[in-house]
C-alpha cells in the first residue's frame, strides 16, 4: 500500500543507499585490508586470490541487486517517508552534507532541495502556503540556515526557545527556518538560496521592509554566497537585506577539512591506508569547499551590517587553543574573518567572542541572543513597495 508519493524521501531509498555504501565502501575497505594482509603471509596466492575474489563478487552482486530491488519499490511509492521523525531528517541532512551533490546529480529523492520549512514540512512558496505557515507575519524576516550535515531542528537546542521565536516575541520578527542540502558546492548553494528568498519575498504575505541572515558554521558561508548571486530583477531581495549574522562560520576555511587533505596526499601510495582514502574521498563538494573557505573578494552587501560570532574552548582569544583548537571545529581568526596582520574582511564589523564554548553551543546562547536582538534591533527602513 502507497504512503507516500514516490518523489517523497522514502525509507526504502535510504535503504538502498545503504546497501550501495556497503558495496562501495564497506565491502571495499574489507577486501582492500584483506588483501593488504594476505600479500604478506605465505600463502599460495593464486588459489588464495581466486576464491577471496568469488566472495567478494558474490556478496557486491547480492549487495547491488538489493539496492535496485529496495529502489524500484521506492520508486512506485511503497514505504513510509524517510523524514517523518526529527531522526529520520537528521539521516537525511547528514547523508546530504556528505554526498549530497552526487545525490542531486543522480536525480535521488534523498537529495535536499533548498525551502522554507515549518513543523518538518517544505512551505508551499505561493501567497496562500506562506499565509497559512506564517499566520502572523510581519514584514521583517529573520532567516536562519543551519550548517554541515544539520537541520533547521538544530536551532532548538536546549532549554530556552530557539533565537526566532525569541526575536519574534520581543523585536516583531517572522522567523524562517530553511533546510539546504549542505554537500553541494557552495556557489551552487547560494544561487539555490537566493531563488528561494526571490520568490518567498514576492509571496510574502506582507510587504518586506526588512531580512537579516542568520548562519550557523557553513550556514553564513551559503549566506554569503547567495547574497552574492547576480540577478536581472528589478528589486532583488538583496536589497532587503540588512542584516548578516554568522555563528562559528569558517570565513577562511576549516582545519577539519584541511587536515583531511592533508591526511589523504600522506596515505596516497599506501596499500594499507587505501580502506581510509576510500571513504574520504567521497566527501562532497560542499566539505571540500570548507578547505579555504569563500574567497576574500566574494561580494559583499554594501548596504548590510555584518555580525560575526566565534567561540573559544578557552576564556581568552590570547590563548594558543583559541587560534587552533577554536570553537573545536573552527578557530577564532576564522570565525571572526581576521585575515594575516589582523586585517578585517568585513571592515567595521562587530565581532563578539563568546568563552568556553563549542560550536553548538551557538545555536541558542543567551549572550548570543542578547547581542543579536541589539543587532537586529527594529528600525524604520523603505519598502521595495513604496
Amino acid at each position: 500500500m502507497k504512503t507516500r508519493l514516490p518523489d517523497e524521501p522514502g525509507l526504502l531509498e535510504a535503504a538502498a543507499l545503504a546497501a550501495e555504501t556497503l558495496d562501495l565502501l564497506v565491502l571495499g575497505a574489507v577486501r582492500d585490508v584483506h588483501g593488504s594482509v594476505a600479500g604478506r603471509i605465505p600463502v599460495p596466492h593464486r588459489i588464495h586470490d581466486g576464491i577471496a575474489a568469488g566472495v567478494y563478487a558474490s556478496i557486491g552482486l547480492g549487495l547491488r541487486g538489493a539496492a535496485r530491488g529496495l529502489r524500484l519499490a521506492s520508486d512506485h511509492g511503497l514505504g513510509p517517508r524517510v523524514d517523518a521523525s526529527p531522526q529520520g531528517r537528521f539521516v537525511v541532512a547528514a547523508v546530504n552534507g556528505l554526498i549530497g551533490d552526487r545525490l542531486s546529480t543522480e536525480g535521488s529523492a534523498l537529495a535536499i532541495e533548498a525551502g522554507a520549512r515549518v513543523g518538518g514540512r517544505d512551505v508551499p512558496l505561493t501567497p496562500e502556503g506562506l499565509a497559512a505557515a506564517y499566520p502572523g507575519a510581519t514584514d521583517a524576516l529573520v532567516v536562519f540556515l543551519h550548517g554541515l550535515c544539520e537541520t533547521e531542528s538544530y536551532w532548538e537546542r536546549g532549554e530556552k526557545p530557539p533565537y526566532g521565536e525569541r526575536l519574534a516575541a520581543d523585536e516583531g520578527w517572522t522567523p524562517v527556518y530553511v533546510r539546504t542540502n549542505t554537500g553541494l558546492p557552495l556557489a551552487e548553494a547560494g544561487v539555490a538560496l537566493s531563488a528561494l528568498l526571490g520568490r518567498l519575498t514576492e509571496a510574502w504575505p506582507v510587504p518586506v521592509r526588512r531580512i537579516a541572515l542568520v548562519g550557523h558554521s557553513m550556514g553564513g558561508l551559503i549566506a554569503r554566497a547567495a547574497c552574492g548571486v547576480a540577478t536581472s530583477a528589478e528589486h532583488p531581495w538583496t536589497d532587503l537585506v540588512t542584516d548578516v549574522v554568522t555563528l562559528g562560520t569558517p570565513h577562511l576555511g576549516s582545519p577539519v577539512e584541511r587536515n583531511i587533505a592533508r591526511g589523504m596526499r600522506l596515505a596516497a601510495g599506501r596499500r594499507d591506508l587505501l580502506p581510509l582514502t576510500r571513504v574520504f574521498e567521497q566527501r562532497s563538494t560542499g566539505v571540500l569547499d570548507l578547505h579555504d573557505g569563500m574567497p576574500e573578494d566574494a561580494a559583499r552587501l554594501p548596504n548590510a551590517r555584518y555580525h560575526l560570532v566565534a567561540a573559544t574552548l578557552c576564556r581568552t582569544t590570547r590563548n594558543p587553543l583559541a587560534h587552533t583548537v577554536g570553537d573545536y571545529l573552527v578557530p577564532y581568526r576564522s570565525a571572526a574573518a581576521l585575515l594575516p596582520g589582523d586585517v578585517e574582511l568585513f571592515p567595521g564589523a562587530d565581532v563578539l567572542h563568546i568563552p568556553n564554548a563549542h560550536h553548538f553551543d551557538l545555536l541558542n546562547h543567551d549572550d548570543v541572543y542578547d547581542a543579536m536582538r541589539t543587532w537586529l534591533a527594529r528600525r524604520p527602513t523603505r519598502s521595495r513597495h513604496e
